[in-house]
């Protein structure tokens, strides 16, 4: 390898947004010249694209709307005065509250202040919030924030386990555009119902971030919640991190929003331009379209994201929402079956290099990885030895040598074995820089979904799969009436499904008998046979 050929291609290929303190490397990805000229004018046609998108072309023609969560950090864009309005008045809403709450003029029923916050959601309703949370928090936090992200029982009761004595302190958001999430729903009684239980009134911990009009927009309204908080109809779950869904949350915990929104609303700038070599999203999503050969996982390779930061451990978690749900589609905007879709996934560094690392380098070439790197050691606010004079764990060497030697020796390794990489770099990790990142990847999402044709913002799947869950209680139902209509008999499952009519659904009723029986709800289980539990 010629290192200096390799150091010439590196400052030929970096692009550098000094507004938001962070530059792209593409120089260890293959590509040619002959590719970023066939490519040009696929990118200018994606970069009209995201234009019409942010001008309020309807972008969703599944459901008819618009998507606009760029709007949210610039709502002069927003198309009508009405949409600009509703945004900065949600985040005037925001910031008062959360005033409120940490004054404690807004308080809990029993206690003068709340100390604790429990966010209630599911899929971008919590993965966002959870990044937010977990990247930006410090010991100096105003708010502990907390997350019930599932309909596991277990789960559900380790989050309320862990308040414990605090559950009086503890501020409760509910979040669900629809109001009518089942996991949402349920992770919702079961908290309201533990506060019951501690002699708490509910409603008086409880604040609705929902859609007008929705189920539990009017349930929130007629138990007179704290507050009701809107989400709309023009942004999705995986871009609702700088809606109400995450920006309440972040405010209650003392996060600065408006520098999140600023490091949003700064990269959006940086990534508008059609001038490619300057525009780092542009060039995130052809790197990703050279690498995948525009087929996706089908035709090219995985997105593995190693963050060599501990604080955006939950980015590759986040990033798999956002790319997966995005670009995971069976057809294109012309009806044809594609399968497209990006694979990512990822921990963090060092610890990668001790589990997976292995195989990047010396097994399936069928990757590329994005290292992520911030300059600065500590994050300002968090614990830490002497600002400007680390411990030396050797002499002249501190830990955060260490693990910048350790992203560095990585990236060449894999570089000497043939792997492409790409390295995002950022100068620090604050509320303004983690808000640039996440509009990096947003807009990057939208320009690759344009290259291959396909529409990012919809998710047939996911609605699929929701269906499917609700055929299965339907079925559930059935099955429990069944049973309770002979209660002293023995059934075998085939003749189970013949009897209510599903003779080709043998196996769904195996399940929902076995998971019945093992948690004793009136199912009692002998052997391969099941009866009604008296």
């Amino acid at each position: 390898m010629d290192r200096n050929k390799l150091w010439r291609r590196y400052q030929q290929h970096l692009c550098v947004c000094p507004e938001v303190g962070l530059s792209l490397d593409i120089s260890r990805v293959p590509f040619t010249p002959a590719f970023m000229k066939k490519m040009r004018q696929p990118i200018a046609k994606a970069y009209d694209a995201m234009a019409g998108l942010e001008s309020g072309e309807i972008a969703n023609p599944d459901e008819r709307r618009m998507v606009g969560h760029y709007w949210l950090r610039s709502p002069r864009l927003a198309p009508t005065d009405a949409i600009g309005r509703q945004v900065r008045k949600a985040l005037k809403d925001i910031k008062a509250f959360a005033a409120d709450v940490h004054g404690g003029k807004v308080a809990p029923s029993k206690g003068k202040k709340f100390t604790d916050v429990l966010q209630v959601g599911i899929g971008g309703s919590a993965l966002g919030p959870q990044l937010v949370a977990d990247g930006l928090g410090t010991a100096g936090d105003k708010m502990t924030v907390h997350f019930m992200d599932n309909t596991d029982p277990d789960g559900i009761r380790r989050v309320l386990a862990g308040l414990r004595s605090r559950l009086k302190s503890t501020l409760v958001l509910v979040v669900s555009k629809s109001g009518g999430t089942p996991e949402t729903r349920n992770g919702m009684l079961e908290t309201r119902a533990a506060f019951e239980a501690a002699g708490l009134d509910f409603a008086k911990h409880a604040v609705a971030v929902t859609g007008s009009g929705s189920k539990l927009d009017k349930f929130a309204k007629k138990g007179k919640w704290l507050a009701r908080f809107p989400m709309w109809d023009w942004v999705g779950g995986r871009t609702s991190v700088m809606s109400t869904v995450g920006l309440l949350p972040a405010a209650l915990q003392g996060i600065d929003i408006d520098a999140f929104l600023d490091g949003a609303h700064d990269m959006d700038h940086c990534t508008r331009g059609h001038d490619t070599p300057r525009n780092p999203a542009g060039l995130l999503a052809l790197m990703w379209y050279h690498q995948t050969k525009g087929k996706g996982g089908a035709g090219g390779k995985s997105m593995v994201i190693l963050p060599y930061k501990d604080r955006l451990l939950l980015f590759s978690r986040y990033l798999q929402q956002l790319v997966m749900e995005s670009l995971g589609k069976e057809h294109d905007l012309d009806g044809k079956v594609v399968h497209q879709g990006i694979s990512v996934y990822g921990n963090k560094g060092s610890t990668d290099q001790h589990a997976y690392v292995q195989q990047l380098r010396d097994g399936l070439n069928n990757f590329f990885a994005t290292f992520l790197v911030v300059l600065e050691d500590d994050v300002e606010g968090s614990a830490r030895a002497k600002p400007g004079n680390p411990l030396e764990v050797e002499p002249g060497v501190t830990s955060g040598d260490y693990l910048s030697g350790f992203w560095q020796g990585t990236r060449e390794a894999l570089y000497d074995s043939g792997r492409a990489s790409i390295t995002i770099t950022v100068d620090r990790l604050d509320a303004r820089t983690l808000g640039a990142l996440i509009a990096l990847y947003e807009r990057a999402v939208g320009l690759y979904a344009e290259l291959v044709n396909i529409n990012a913002y919809h998710q047939p799947g996911v609605e699929a799969g929701k269906k499917a869950a609700g055929d299965v209680l339907d079925l559930q139902h059935a099955v429990l009436e069944a049973l309770a209509r002979e209660p002293g008999r023995l059934w075998g499952c085939l003749e189970l499904a013949e009897s209510i009519g599903v003779p080709d659904r043998v196996e769904t009723v195996f399940h929902i008998l076995m998971h019945r029986a093992a948690n004793l709800q009136q199912v009692v289980r002998d052997g391969d046979r099941f009866m009604h539990a008296d």
